[in-house]
């Protein structure tokens, strides 16, 4: 860990994404954990919020006082043919109904990886581009700003071609180039954490672009390439340093915690996992 020491963060700052849960619990079942443990932000999943249906959920949601930090997840923009690429155009405008409907603060776009078959990276990037175009003009007129999340390298076959937040903020350089806060970044400390150009992309986003802020840590080993993240403070990842750059830039948003974690924390009590994530928030964030 760093030696250099940080402020400690706010506890009313800590959010979950459903993620971390999903295995223990449905949409009536997370809010009410949350509100138990008085923890004041969520970002839902799409499928747990279509099970429980969009209208109660978002009632649930509100009657419970949360904040919807975030909303998971559209974009997968790369396809085949015409036909697969104007079908994720058309779950991308849903998406972005679903979170107005909820009044979710962005949409998490995460770009989609290769086509099946394909080894076309620069196609699937153009893609991931283009698709972004299509749909800006609609979460702008629904009042959802878009932030569109890279992701680890290891993940850009299968999951999302756009991997560091240079990458990102190029796209969002273009496509928004008014900063006008309709398009931006999620952080996801365990997605940026090794980038060597982190501390200057982070700067380079600044206030407007930063939409979310997204913690949980890099365990060594590592069992699997996606269910495999740690509870913060178990792994490597220096998150009070990045989350001093985070706010340096202008951040003052949640730091939601998402933890996939298919052979331990989803295999835990619901309420151990979120007085665990309270805990660590305050002692090693």
């Amino acid at each position: 860990m760093s030696t250099m020491k940080h402020n400690p963060p706010n506890p009313e700052q800590l959010a979950i994404n459903a993620a971390t849960v999903r295995e223990s619990c449905n949409m009536r079942q997370t809010v009410d954990a949350l509100r138990r443990h008085r923890i004041g932000g969520i970002s839902p999943w799409r499928d747990k919020v279509a099970e429980a249906g969009l209208k109660d959920s978002a009632k649930m949601i509100r009657d419970a006082g949360l904040t919807v930090t975030g909303y998971c997840r559209a974009g997968l923009f790369p396809a085949r043919d015409r036909k697969g690429r104007q079908q994720a155009l058309d779950e991308n405008m849903r998406a972005i109904e679903e979170a107005a409907t909820l009044g979710a603060q962005c949409l998490v776009i995460v770009a989609g990886g290769l086509p099946k078959g394909s080894k076309d990276l620069i196609g699937a990037r153009e893609m991931v581009r283009d698709g972004l175009g299509e749909i800006l003009d609609h979460a702008r007129g629904c009042g959802v700003p878009l932030a569109l999340e890279p992701l680890h390298p290891m993940q850009c076959a299968d999951r999302a071609c756009v991997n560091t937040l240079r990458q990102a903020l190029d796209l969002c350089d273009e496509l928004d180039s008014s900063k006008g806060g309709a398009l931006g970044v999620a952080v996801d400390v365990y997605h940026v954490w090794w980038d060597p150009e982190l501390k200057a992309q982070i700067e380079r986003a600044g206030e407007k672009r930063i939409l979310g802020f997204h913690i949980c840590d890099w365990l060594v080993p590592t069992a699997d390439l996606i269910f495999d993240r740690g509870m913060m403070g178990d792994g490597v990842i220096d998150i009070p340093m990045i989350r001093s750059w985070v706010e340096a830039a202008g951040y003052r948003g949640m730091h939601e915690a998402e933890i996939f974690s298919a052979k331990n924390w989803w295999k835990r009590d619901v309420d151990e996992v979120l007085v665990t994530c309270k805990m660590r928030h305050e002692s090693v964030c």
